[in-house]
């Protein structure tokens, strides 16, 4: 899907009000969490499995027994510069832990270790580009690492109708990355930005691979924040956040719904409160949930079983030079190193996995724009269809690329090609094996090519009659007939050059 992009601070929004126009800007921010891709826990040795059954990867320290001591995972932290520097933060060298204090039944301590005045990574930006072309700041205000929350289960989907709940604390303690939008500085102005700052935001975490961001599994998550203020005023108006949502599509809908109910409040003369709203997946609209707290409803104050953190230079710059290469730089070496066009190159570089098959193909490939072309349109199809991520693509990228190579040299048809690589898909062999087994060696002998071509212009006197009398729709029917005794064998483009020469 390829989002229609719109970035201006001019009002997106016009009503008509006590006989004159009122404009409003929309401010959008998103704080998102993301479940780190480590092997244990933030404090704790339990593993992390999405997998296990209920309750089954837990210990005294991930559920707040009293007396138990958290000691940190330090892959969790080398994960949350890695973002930080990916989202060109300033890294703080002097960082600690803070306990934000509130009562819910998945939090088993009844507070959660979070960061609050000293997190890891602070003052970013992230450059979404739009349909133009051009890249447009987003303010990341603060990137911090956390503890997650166990998971509830509801007796029924609608959350107004549940009678009872259950809790899961497998998920608790999980290492939890929140990334923090600056609504102050270049925020989000519209649901077209917000869905695109999302996507790259996904993208970028999933190369540097400290998450897989899946949001089936609950491991990419947004609280999405947004108000309403007439044009040209400095103040931000109240905002609602809506909670936990975790779908791209259900982001968007709740966001122009919010955008609607807000500004006929505002039209109407109404004053916004400030709280914390659910979107009802199935009624399409959010609901109030509570006043929206602020930060000194939680009461902060640092861990007492924790240190202080201090990061020395070698510890930030060892990640830093292990940094791998980040989505618009790979974007930009395609480009210049293999001369593919940017259409294709935006969508190779969409998954980091696409863009590793294409590259690996490419080192021993000629002609990259066919193999560019054979991805996005052919090896795409057959994984749509076998519903497969390109992680567990059958078809070897030597494999691939021979196949390619194969049909750059004219030593097999383009049909012939989709064939082998069904084959290839199938049963994860080799070009060459499946044209010796199969027989699908192309016709290179054009004295039996021409034979077959004279035959079929005998079976097919009246076609000839109708191309004799100006009618050249004819051609392409003697053209598929030839194919037809080849088994799709001969050259599209050598046959049709045959026909003509034969038929002046």
């Amino acid at each position: 899907e390829k989002p229609s992009y719109q970035h201006s601070i001019t009002p997106v929004l016009q009503y008509s009000f006590s006989g004159s126009f009122m404009d409003f800007e929309v401010i959008i921010g998103f704080e998102t969490h993301v479940e780190l891709k480590t092997q244990t826990k933030l404090f704790c040795s339990c593993a992390v499995d999405y997998e296990a059954p209920p309750n089954s990867r837990i210990c005294p320290v991930c559920t707040g027994q009293p007396g138990a001591l958290p000691v940190l995972n330090k892959k969790a932290v080398q994960f949350t510069v890695k973002a930080g520097l990916a989202l060109g933060c300033l890294i703080n060298r002097h960082s600690r832990f803070a306990r934000k204090n509130y009562f819910y039944p998945d939090l088993p301590k009844s507070y959660q270790i979070s960061q609050y005045e000293r997190p890891f990574c602070q003052d970013g930006l992230l450059e979404i580009t739009g349909d133009d072309g051009k890249l447009y700041p987003v303010g990341i205000k603060r990137v911090h690492l956390e503890e997650d929350a166990g998971k509830l289960v509801h007796s029924s989907s609608s959350f107004e109708s549940s009678t009872h709940s259950f809790v899961d604390y497998n998920r608790s303690s999980v290492p939890l990355l929140e990334i923090v939008t600056d609504h102050e500085r270049n925020p989000l102005r519209s649901v077209q930005e917000a869905r695109i700052y999302l996507e790259k935001l996904r993208q970028i975490l999933r190369y540097i691979e400290i998450s897989d961001c899946s949001m089936e599994k609950g491991q990419l998550r947004c609280d999405v924040n947004i108000s309403l203020r007439p044009s040209g005023a400095k103040a931000f108006g109240h905002r609602s956040e809506i909670k936990n949502m975790a779908s791209f599509k259900f982001i968007m809908d709740a966001l122009e719904y919010e955008i609607r109910r807000q500004s006929e409040i505002l039209r109407s003369g109404g004053e916004m409160a400030q709280e914390t709203r659910l979107y009802d997946e199935a009624k399409r609209v959010t609901l109030p949930m509570r006043s929206k707290e602020d930060a000194p409803d939680y009461r902060y104050f640092p861990d007492p079983d924790l240190v202080e953190i201090e990061l020395d230079e070698g510890f930030i710059d060892r990640i830093r030079k292990k940094m791998p290469e980040l989505p618009d730089q790979k974007i930009h070496r395609l480009m210049e190193e293999f001369d593919v066009p940017r259409e294709e190159v935006l969508i190779l570089t969409k998954e980091k996995a696409v863009s590793d098959y294409f590259t690996t193909c490419a080192l021993s490939c000629a002609d990259r724009k066919k193999l560019s072309r054979w991805i996005i349109k052919d090896l795409f199809k057959l994984l749509n269809k076998a519903s497969l991520p390109m992680e567990q693509c059958p078809v070897r990228p030597d494999h691939f690329s021979a196949l390619v190579n194969l049909i750059a040299k004219g030593e097999v048809t383009e049909k012939m090609a989709r064939t082998i690589l069904e084959e290839m898909f199938e049963k994860g062999v080799s070009p060459e094996s499946v044209i010796e087994s199969k027989g699908l060696k192309p016709i290179h002998d054009s004295f039996a090519l021409e034979k077959m071509v004279d035959d079929v212009l005998a079976e097919n006197p009246e076609a000839l009659a109708k191309i004799k009398a100006g009618n050249k729709k004819p051609v392409d029917f003697l053209i598929g007939q030839v194919m037809k005794k080849t088994r799709g064998k001969a050259d599209p483009a050598a046959l049709t050059k045959l026909i003509q020469k034969k038929l002046r």
